[in-house]
């Protein structure tokens, strides 16, 4: 079998290509895609408790934290106490960090639009059908293997 036709290559070469895509997208912003997609996840109006964005993301503590902090650095996030648990802090946007989110919204919907006008609505939820099919055998595949 050639690497084409493997579906982690060509996950792998789209991942890849959107990446590529949107940082250079939002880098007339001024932001990266970590950032962008950070941004996205923080809830607008409540702010997001710092402990529950990483899973959203699917980053681990360290980087996140690094993420977290050049963003609060960039003046595009700030921290305040949760009101009820005073352990943990909440996420909250600067203006300029609504704006920044502003334009990484604008290039997934962009994104999104482009995609589902190629594909259709038929294919598109094929699309979303297949990965996740893809994601629930990953899931299988990271089980422990059970021995009888």
């Amino acid at each position: 079998m050639r690497p084409e036709e493997t579906f982690d290559f060509r996950i792998r070469r789209c991942w890849i290509a959107m990446s590529k895509m949107y940082n250079e997208l939002v880098s007339a912003s001024g932001i990266t895609v970590s950032v962008g997609f950070a941004l996205l996840n923080i809830d607008v109006k409540d702010g997001t408790p710092s402990t529950a964005l990483g899973p959203k993301m699917g980053m681990e503590s360290t980087s996140l934290s690094r993420l977290l902090k050049s963003m609060e650095g960039a003046g595009l996030i700030f921290k305040v106490a949760h009101p009820e648990d005073k352990r943990s802090v909440l996420l909250k946007l600067t203006p300029l960090g609504l704006d920044k989110r502003d334009a990484s919204r604008d290039a997934v919907l962009k994104f999104n639009a482009a995609i589902t006008d190629s594909l259709g609505d038929a294919q598109s939820q094929s699309f979303f059908e297949a990965m996740d099919v893809i994601e629930q055998n990953i899931e299988l595949l990271r089980s422990p293997i059970q021995i009888s």
